[in-house]
């Protein structure tokens, strides 16, 4: 079985690192002439798969926006899924799930078990109730070949104050998260490859002031706040440093703003622009935080 460290490492090899977020918010919805019902947001996402397919490596449905209508959405949200999975995309669910034991191992097993009506290829999860609380769905990750984004650095303001706080030894809650979620793909890696279990580093973070520094084995990088949120993917090497290779760009209202019309052309400009980011990022790179 090909672990999805190693699965998402070829796909952005093969179509580069652009991830395209699945968010019907309700006024995409009336731009895209759709209803605000389950029926409007399934076929807002077969038609962003639709766009995605070939273009792009990686889709990303933001689930609440799906939880909202129900059951009907859930269903929605399943064919969506289902969908983009059989064009060939990496479907990353993103959750956001965080909780302990059975109810966390419960969980992982709706969204990362093989033939499950919810199957995604990766799941986002909170590490806040500690890395240990998580452990369990990044080992049933590993062993269906799934993955996890471990939310470690994310850009938003309310952030700052839990994941920049310093432990004991020194360290931000930020680079703990990552020191405990390396240590376990270590163990499920060898030295050449990717860990499965990834984290969301947001492309707003600026690394010293989060505390954190590149870490091994590689894994890959979710990266929130390219496009709408103002980075540029330009700055790729310059934000990420040596770990540019890993980042998978995500952009939604960037991409998703263009309509049902164009959006298939936006991601094809945008993929390419990722792309080219991507093939000069050893021409930037500033190692974003060292020991001193």
């Amino acid at each position: 079985m090909t672990s999805f460290g190693q699965r998402a490492r070829a796909a952005m090899a093969q179509r580069g690192p652009l991830c395209v977020g699945i968010d019907p918010h309700a006024r995409l919805l009336d731009d895209w002439g759709l209803g605000r019902d389950a029926d409007g947001v399934r076929e807002f996402g077969l038609r962003v798969v639709e766009a995605a397919a070939g273009r792009a490596a990686f889709v990303k449905p933001q689930v609440s926006f799906f939880e909202r209508y129900g059951s009907a959405g859930i269903q929605a949200l399943e064919s969506v899924m289902a969908a983009a999975r059989a064009a060939g995309l990496l479907v990353i669910a993103d959750a956001k799930r965080g909780d302990i034991g059975s109810t966390m191992d419960a969980y992982a097993s709706a969204w990362l078990t093989p033939g499950a009506p919810l199957e995604a290829d990766a799941l986002t999860v909170s590490p806040y109730l500690g890395v240990g609380a998580v452990s369990g769905a990044i080992d049933l990750a590993y062993a269906n070949g799934k993955g996890i984004f471990v939310l470690a650095a994310t850009s938003n303001p309310e952030a700052a104050g839990a994941q920049r706080a310093v432990d004991a030894e020194g360290r931000t809650v930020s680079q703990r998260v990552i020191d405990e979620v390396s240590d376990i793909n270590s163990a499920h890696t060898a030295d050449d490859e990717w860990g499965s279990a990834g984290f969301v580093i947001g492309a707003t973070v600026d690394w010293a002031e989060a505390g954190i520094r590149p870490f091994a084995p590689v894994a890959p990088i979710l990266a929130p706040g390219f496009g709408h949120q103002g980075a540029d993917v330009a700055h790729l090497g310059a934000v990420y440093g040596s770990l540019a290779e890993a980042v998978i760009v995500a952009e939604s209202r960037s991409i998703l703003s263009a309509g049902p019309v164009k959006i298939a052309s936006v991601i094809a400009e945008h993929a390419r622009v990722a792309i080219d980011a991507g093939a000069r990022r050893g021409t930037d790179i500033q190692e974003p935080y060292q020991d001193e």
